[in-house]
């Protein structure tokens, strides 16, 4: 079992993070983004969609998505528990990460992609070549912008996104809070309860993942 990760992308980070938190460890292979190595063919028969990350399975099964690859790694570790203890735990934590992929990462990607002077013609990841539009920069942005809003209302009652534990939901805000500063989308400052969150989160060892 091998991970095929770059160290510069929000989605492997996720991964990076959960793997920290339960204290696994698995061979990685790094991939230059920017030098296009995942347009590689060898890597393109692995995964058409040429994204990253990537676990492949000793089986030579290859899994993609980033919610999928840390499913599996719960099933072999349990402990500590990341994505829920029983049904309803799964259901409302799940829930809560779909929440924050739609509404908050896919946002800040819209924003970033399609304004990031290096990514004129890679405004979506993947094997297409898509041109930006400002247009969507810019809707990115607001609904980011609500998408912080609304983690904020729910950080002021909850010590984390589900609750009293720290699960994949806060991974999942805490990359995508740490990519919106890259999209110069940083509203911390203007949000107590987020950066009250944030500071906690933040200072994990796992974070640094």
């Amino acid at each position: 079992m091998k991970l095929y990760d770059s160290a510069t992308a929000p989605s492997p980070r996720r991964v990076r993070i959960f793997l920290s938190e339960k204290g696994v460890k698995i061979p990685t292979v790094q991939l230059d983004l920017r030098a296009g190595e995942q347009f590689q063919p060898e890597f393109r028969a692995l995964n058409p969609q040429c994204t990253v990350p990537v676990l492949q399975l000793d089986s030579g099964a290859g899994i993609t998505d980033v919610i999928a690859i840390c499913r599996y790694i719960e099933e072999l570790h349990p402990a500590p528990s990341l994505m829920g203890r029983d049904a309803e735990e799964r259901a409302l934590i799940e829930c809560w990460v779909r929440r924050i992929e739609w509404d908050g990462i896919v946002a800040i990607q819209e924003a970033f992609r399609n304004s990031a002077p290096g990514l004129e013609h890679r405004a979506l990841p993947g094997p297409l070549p898509l041109d930006q539009i400002p247009a969507l920069a810019e809707r990115g942005r607001r609904r980011a912008t609500h998408f912080f809003a609304w983690l904020d209302a729910r950080l002021a009652d909850h010590a984390y996104v589900c609750g009293s534990d720290f699960t994949i939901a806060d991974i999942s805000a805490l990359v995508a809070t740490d990519f919106a500063a890259r999209a110069k989308l940083d509203l911390r400052a203007q949000l107590r309860h987020l950066e009250r969150w944030y500071d906690d989160v933040a200072s994990r060892p796992s974070a640094k993942a």
